[in-house]
């Protein structure tokens, strides 16, 4: 999605959630009550991408419970088959044509860019009575300045895994510091082993996060503007270890998701890696009916500088759409549905709500029979909790491009942050949007 610049005074105001989008109401109905919410039924549309697959429980079993106790407000949920991309077109279309659900799941990198086109509502006051029922971390991707666009539903904190049964063999622990990361990854190497993977492939998502974890904050609205910041002393910290590792061939390079990445985990020479929460749902997949089965666990995040904090990874949030009828029921619903832990951890989601799922009879397989979900639980309240992202944030998938190059030796691991830097800037500028100088 592109914009045609726009004068400050208006970008401004598209930044602070004023309408730029005139839309008429949208995914709900009832007949209005003097004073009231309305005495007829009030029905919210609901348009998610959860997976539904075998053995969890589905969205439309989980939403015909609220229905059973809420003959007021009844849910229709229906599942958009296709991606992300696909679905943000379908949901900017709709809500043109005033036929938008009242609520739509989004993930957090796109939230901005949504509201800044004028598609969600700011339901801030809707939003306070159930703010402390998330990790405040996760509630940060719904937020875009003061406006709250919705509630957070899963996250993707960053954590370490690693084989337990090769480290003990190695004499190592997992790395608590960034120091231990780098003699961690040389102890590994030493012994033909790889305790880290540098994946160009994830970059995008991957070391921001992980410059979120040192606690830097990249993006920030404040006084009608954007503040840009990629390159702050926790993100050079990042840069410099990992430039550190590249330097002394300590590490996997690969992309995430290519076979090479399976080959390594599967023979043994991966046997640590920095990865997403929801990771653990299949990441140890390849290894079942292996002798490295049950061999692994997973531990929080090196410290890089933000003491106990990570950084975002992925994840969704269920979003308010611009001229829902019905803003305070949508959010009643809105909130029932994402801290229905256990129904959402079978969808194979790291919930954003508070409290600790059970771990599954898989992952206690996989782990070993660690307490999974508890571990990643303390994740995602370790999230930082003032990183969230600006609009057009998908434009910064040249990052991977750049993080490729200092995989290979033609570039440096800290290109990548002066990447983010500047597409960052230029983005919220070709968006019409006022960057701080």
């Amino acid at each position: 999605m592109t914009f045609s610049p726009r004068a400050t005074r208006i970008a401004a105001v598209a930044l602070t959630g004023v309408a730029a989008l005139a839309l008429s109401a949208c995914g709900s109905t009832g007949t209005p009550a003097a004073g009231g919410d309305g005495d007829g039924v009030v029905t919210i549309d609901y348009l998610h991408r959860l997976p539904d697959g075998e053995g969890m429980t589905l969205v439309k079993d989980i939403v015909a419970k609220w229905n059973s106790a809420h003959p007021d407000i009844q849910v229709n949920a229906t599942k958009f088959d296709g991606k992300s991309t696909e679905m943000i077109l379908k949901l900017e279309t709709d809500a043109k044509a005033g036929t938008a659900p009242c609520l739509a799941q989004v993930g957090y990198g796109e939230v901005p860019q949504l509201y800044t086109k004028g598609l969600l509502a700011d339901v801030s006051s809707e939003a306070a009575g159930y703010a402390d029922h998330y990790s405040t971390g996760a509630l940060a991707g719904m937020k875009i300045g003061n406006a709250i666009v919705g509630l957070p539903q899963d996250v993707g904190p960053l954590v370490y895994y690693y084989n337990a049964a090769e480290f003990q063999r190695l004499g190592i622990t997992p790395p608590t510091t960034a120091a231990d990361l780098e003699s961690v990854a040389a102890t590994a190497t030493a012994a033909g082993k790889y305790a880290v993977a540098f994946t160009p492939d994830e970059a995008q998502n991957w070391l921001t996060g992980q410059a979120a974890a040192s606690g830097d904050v990249w993006f920030r609205a404040a006084d009608d503007q954007w503040n840009v910041d990629t390159t702050g002393a926790g993100s050079k910290k990042v840069a410099a270890v990992w430039q550190d590792i590249l330097d002394k061939k300590e590490a996997f390079v690969g992309g995430r998701w290519s076979d090479e990445f399976t080959k390594a985990l599967v023979d043994g020479q991966l046997i640590g890696h920095i990865g997403a929460a929801w990771e653990a749902g299949f990441l140890l997949d390849p290894l079942d009916g292996t002798p490295a089965a049950g061999q692994w666990r997973v531990a929080q995040i090196p410290d890089f500088g933000g003491g106990a904090m990570t950084g975002p990874d992925g994840g969704s949030g269920v979003a308010v759409m611009k001229g829902c009828a019905h803003p305070e029921q949508a959010m009643e619903f809105n909130d029932w549905l994402n801290t229905q832990i256990d129904d959402l951890t079978s969808q194979g989601l790291v919930v954003a709500a508070k409290g600790t799922p059970k771990t599954s009879a898989k992952a206690l397989a996989q782990f070993g029979g660690q307490d999974v979900a508890a571990e990643l639980s303390k994740a995602t309240e370790n999230l930082n909790p003032d990183f969230a992202y600006i609009p057009g944030f998908p434009a910064l998938s040249s990052m991977n491009e750049v993080a490729a190059a200092a995989g290979d030796g033609s570039g440096k691991v800290i290109d990548v942050f002066d990447n983010a830097q500047t597409t960052a800037v230029s983005t919220l500028e070709d968006l019409g949007l006022p960057v701080a100088k």
